[in-house]
């Protein structure tokens, strides 16, 4: 078992594993206790009291962050040529459409968000393979596939995200940087909380959101109270 350093001591000391802690503490908290010398991330992890596997309890939405993800996203706008200026406008890092459906055949996927238009749907089926294990296959529910690619790639780049409840019925996402004040970080996990009970399968039954855990890159976990 690997040896704990004197820092991650020190932050296990402050986490109280038997308190389930308020949006505002935990947010504190998580600050507090970590220690790395770069802008760690701040992510929650949500268990949720769903079964992934029936279609009818599958949870999976978007979200924007008020303020952002603190994270410098890397967009791809994959559009025809009468698109292009407007995506580069708005702000897209990589705008094409052949040049890069071959550099992604090729196995290249240096990309975060990868936003597109129902006519280039069909396209990109064939890269499935590449795109979908590593969650960049664009999907009109996440609105990542539509024809105004400005608005898309706009939204991406002030913070909306989209999470897919995973095969264990646990939400992941980061939720912020430890940079960020404690009322920015709360207010962020609050929309994404608030936006998973509006999600609330009809099919779930018993409790929904069975817990939440803060936690950033280098720290220890902290659960939230869920009822919040």
């Amino acid at each position: 078992m690997a040896k704990l350093t004197k820092n991650h001591k020190e932050a296990l000391s402050k986490v109280d594993k038997n308190k389930l802690y308020s949006l505002e503490e935990a947010s504190s908290l998580v600050k507090e206790i970590t220690k790395a010398k770069f802008d760690a991330s701040v992510d929650l992890a949500v268990r949720l009291g769903v079964d992934p596997r029936k279609a009818n309890q599958m949870v999976r939405g978007v979200v924007t962050l008020p303020h952002g993800t603190g994270k410098d996203v890397k967009v791809l706008a994959l559009v025809t040529p009468d698109k292009e200026a407007e995506a580069k406008e708005a702000g897209a890092d990589y705008v094409g459409l052949q040049e890069y459906l071959d550099k992604i055949k090729g196995g290249w996927t240096d990309v975060d968000v990868i936003i597109t238009m129902p006519s280039v749907m069909g396209k990109l089926g064939p890269l499935g393979r590449v795109l979908g294990p590593r969650g960049l296959m664009p999907n009109p529910k996440t609105g990542t596939v539509t024809m105004d690619v400005a608005k898309a790639v706009t939204e991406v780049k002030a913070g909306k995200i989209d999470f897919k409840v995973d095969k264990t019925g646990i939400v992941h996402a980061a939720v912020g940087k430890v940079s960020f004040s404690e009322d920015k970080i709360a207010g962020n996990i609050k929309e994404l909380l608030d936006t998973l009970n509006k999600l609330k399968p009809t099919a779930s039954k018993g409790v929904y959101m069975k817990s939440v855990y803060l936690s950033s890159t280098m720290s220890p976990s902290i659960q939230l109270d869920t009822k919040i």
